[in-house]
């Protein structure tokens, strides 16, 4: 069973990704144009009186005038943070933007968190009550038992929209849907098996809860917890845990293991003994959840049973239990439906549709979103992967058919597999493309160069890269200077990166010969000039490194000007034999990606230049998993108006026309006519209007302007400029770029140095 590091962050760094820009992780858009008086007058008064009036009719219109619909509340009281305790409401909201946040990403949910500052279930109850109707689902978070016990059913009854408490029931369904395939795997009837749940919390009663309903005999399930077994007849027993004795005269975790099929954990580090896992039945099911030390480690296990399917809370292991599989989706599929409530058909539905899609032959899709690993069903895959881009269609599906069918859906769905696409376009491929790449090169660990070691954002990204083990980083720069920068950022000195520094290094001279060589003949050079180069000019020295194999890749770039990086990177290395340079942007926004070329390396292409970025662009766009599609971009459309320059472009069209590519492409066209499907029925003749995500720009000038106005000014993320044909894998980071992106970017060169033959000619 594999284990890898699990990543660290200084606390500095923690409060620093909190603290920047903007304090807090979250913030609120206007869905709807705000720039003309008009655009005012209809968003207030007087025009929003319609919608008023219409809700005051009937209320059910909230969900088609507002965002009542798609929004959900995040609630906590902060009396259960995180297994840090009661460290109250405010304390928590950290923790409650952030799951606002994973709303957002893996379902398209908005989220608001609200922190009520009160220990008392009765006015937290009614004050969820009074401000419900604002909202489409209520989810409840860090609540301590049996308080969330007694919030949640009060507020079943209360309301008409879905309340869903995740600790309990977010937790319950990946463990029940984990237990479904281990039991399939071992050949194990869900009527007949013996269980044992150490612990008797929130999640350990609707876990147990969800095993009976999903057939599990109430009599056949043991609960423990710190006094002992729960059984009838035991004093002190509250209204839960009473629900929940049975008839037996164990009284202890070690007389319950004896036999038992399944041993669900969520107590505390250290519960479950080798010994007692020796006692268990032939193929036993060891659930070890707690956080952040389970149980009982999977090593531990696998000392003394050969035979056990494990799982546990943590990511470092396979079979990682991860309410992230859950939650987002079981509220998609119950806002899109109108549920009035998440009934216990709804939570079997969503465990179900989680067992069976890890049965299912793993697309390429998924292959690409867990870095290469094609995973098989079986004891150390029976949880998929929380980055399956497969999640967003098939549990919501699942969810929607069980509240329809159980009676608490206000709106049907007429046809699943059109809803099935509908959900699959709410997420971008884009979302897992740094994700896929990741835990590529976390396989086959490279040597990338941060070249500019003494720049802060660098720093943080080389420990960063080395921290989550994405490859291992060397710094250059001066250590005293590199040690105080360290010390800067939050960190002590030994944070275990090689620095090497050009002026003591051993490899000088191998350096100044090989650039020696090189340059002699190309620029007449002599050998003290190439030394002063290697000796003095940081970008050369790490090229040097790379091109000599002393490193795999490189970064550079973010203390000067793209131009000047790229002028010192080619004077060490060439382009790749038959291909053009050029720098290619990666652009994300609105769920929409597009690349952008080329954006940082060719003032004014000539026609055969921009077919051949066009080419080249297409193969790289194909690594990331996307079908490419070019449109040429100008300031006309399809010659309309014709000028100079729009010859210029339509000649590239014609040039790839005659050239056999396996891509579709058109061109000349505006970059709204290519990116806006409304533009289709203008151009019904065209493929890509409407459909482009390869955006072939007429000249460096206008590809940079256009990605720099979208990254400040919009809701866009921006990867790159790649360095597309350069002989060797180095990437240019732009001008102050911050940390996350030069970690991209290093992460890009690593995955480059696997996948690309630089030897091919």
């Amino acid at each position: 069973m594999k284990k890898t590091k699990i990543d660290h962050y200084t606390d500095k760094e923690a409060l620093d990704f909190h603290s920047k820009n903007k304090p807090g992780k979250i913030e609120i858009n206007s869905s709807k144009p705000m720039t003309t008086k008009r655009d005012l007058a209809l968003a207030y008064s007087p025009g929003v009186a319609v919608p008023v009036q219409a809700i005051a009719d009937d209320p059910e219109a909230a969900y088609d005038y507002t965002s009542k619909g798609n929004l959900v509340a995040v609630i906590s009281n902060g009396s259960a943070i995180l297994g840090m305790g009661n460290l109250g409401a405010l304390a928590s909201k950290p923790v409650m933007e952030g799951k606002a946040v994973l709303f957002k990403r893996f379902a398209d949910i908005d989220s608001i968190d609200l922190e009520i500052d009160s220990q008392d279930p009765d006015e937290i109850i009614n004050s969820i009550k009074n401000f419900a109707c604002s909202f489409g689902g209520i989810n409840l978070e860090d609540i301590a038992a049996p308080d969330c016990f007694i919030i949640e059913e009060k507020l079943k009854e209360l309301l008409d929209i879905p309340v869903f408490h995740d600790d309990q029931h977010g937790t319950a369904i990946i463990t029940t849907a984990a237990l479904i395939n281990a039991l399939d795997i071992s050949n194990k009837s869900i009527k007949e098996i013996k269980v044992v749940v150490n612990g008797a919390g929130a999640s350990a009663m609707a876990c147990t809860n969800l095993f009976k309903n999903s057939g599990v005999p109430q009599q056949n399930i043991t609960m423990v917890d710190r006094s002992g077994v729960i059984y009838r007849g035991r004093e002190g027993l509250n209204q839960w845990k009473s629900s929940h004795a049975i008839e037996t005269k164990n009284r202890t975790l070690d007389e319950a293991i004896n036999n038992a099929d399944v041993f669900l954990g969520l107590s505390a580090k250290g519960a479950l003994s080798k010994d007692m896992v020796k006692k268990m039945a032939k193929n036993p099911i060891i659930f070890a959840c707690a956080n952040p030390d389970p149980e009982i480690t999977p090593e531990e296990i696998q000392e003394v049973r050969n035979d056990a399917i494990i799982a546990t809370g943590r990511s470092d292991y396979p079979n990682q239990v991860n309410n992230l599989i859950g939650f987002p989706y079981v509220f998609r599929g119950a806002l899109d439906v109108r549920a009035k409530t998440i009934n216990e058909e709804m939570k079997v539905a969503a465990a179900d549709a989680i067992a069976k899609l890890t049965r299912e032959d793993v697309p390429d899709e998924v292959v690409a979103a867990m870095g290469g690993d094609r995973p098989h069903y079986g004891k150390e895959y029976i949880i998929p992967s929380t980055f399956d881009p497969r999640l967003i269609s098939v549990i919501p599906a699942a969810v929607a058919k069980a509240a329809m069918d159980s009676g608490v859906a206000r709106k049907n769905i007429d046809d699943f597999e059109i809803y099935k696409e509908q959900l699959k376009q709410r997420l971008n491929p884009s979302l897992t493309i740094m994700q896929g790449i990741n835990s590529y090169i976390k396989k086959n660990q490279k040597r990338i160069v941060f070249a500019d070691g003494e720049d802060k954002n660098t720093l943080k990204a080389a420990i960063a890269f080395k921290n989550s083990k994405l490859g291992i980083p060397i710094l250059v720069g001066k250590k005293e200077k590199i040690k105080e920068r360290i010390k800067e950022i939050g960190y002590d000195d030994h944070f275990g990166i090689e620095i090497i520094n050009s002026t003591d290094s051993e490899k000088r001279e191998k350096y100044v010969n090989y650039l020696f060589k090189k340059m002699q003949r190309e620029q007449g050079l002599l050998e003290r000039d190439c030394d002063r180069l290697v000796r003095n000019d940081r970008v050369i020295w790490a090229s040097c490194m790379v091109a000599c194999g002393d490193a795999d890749g490189a970064v550079t770039g973010n203390t000067r000007r793209f131009g000047a990086s790229l002028d010192k990177i080619t004077q060490v290395i060439d382009p790749r034999a038959g291909e053009i340079m050029f720098g290619l942007n990666m652009v994300v926004s609105k769920g929409k990606t597009i690349f952008v070329g080329d954006t940082s390396v060719n003032e004014y292409p000539s026609s055969e230049e921009l077919a051949e970025i066009a080419i080249s662009a297409a193969r790289v766009v194909k690594l990331f998993g996307f079908v490419p599609k070019v449109a040429f971009v100008s300031h006309s459309t399809f010659g309309q108006p014709l000028t100079s320059r729009t010859k210029h472009i339509k000649k590239a069209v014609e040039i790839l026309k005659e050239k056999d590519v396996d891509f579709d492409f058109d061109g000349d066209m505006q970059p709204d006519v290519a990116l806006n499907e409304e533009y289709k029925e203008l151009y019904p003749f065209s493929s890509i209007v409407g459909n482009a995500n390869i955006l072939i720009m007429p000249g460096q000038h206008s590809a940079a302007i256009s990605y720099k106005m979208m990254k400040s000014l919009g809701d866009t993320k921006v990867i790159g400029p790649l360095l597309i044909g350069l002989g060797q894998p180095i990437e240019i980071a732009p001008l102050r770029s911050s940390t996350s992106e030069i970690i991209n970017l290093a992460s890009v060169a690593a995955y480059s140095a696997d996948v690309i033959d630089y030897k091919k000619n």
